[in-house]
């Protein structure tokens, strides 16, 4: 089954802010953060309970890593039904917590 990916208005904002700070410092880097993320999120579509519960007691609100560089990007998502997923929250690993 593949699960259709909408995005909150602030998982949009996130992604505008990462990458334009990227954009910022270097333009190559954030066409590659750019594609990294599409990537995943094609493997979100196919896979959402693959990824790691973001509580214990929530099977539905998850987190995903996305590797990029010596870091990366931490998607928390959830699982609507049983055809959409819907991203909250993109934030970079060495951000301190979701905006």
């Amino acid at each position: 089954m593949t699960y259709a990916v909408r995005y909150t208005k602030a998982a949009k904002e996130d992604l505008k802010r990462l990458y334009g700070f990227l954009l910022d410092h270097d333009q190559q880097a954030a066409c590659r953060a750019r594609e990294a993320i599409a990537k995943a999120m094609g493997f979100l579509r196919d896979f959402p309970f693959a990824c790691r519960k973001a509580v214990p007691d929530n099977p539905f609100l998850r987190e995903m890593l996305i590797s990029f560089g010596a870091s990366g990007y931490v998607v928390l998502f959830e699982i609507e039904d049983k055809e959409t997923v819907t991203n909250l929250a993109v934030r970079h690993q060495r951000e301190e917590d979701y905006h």
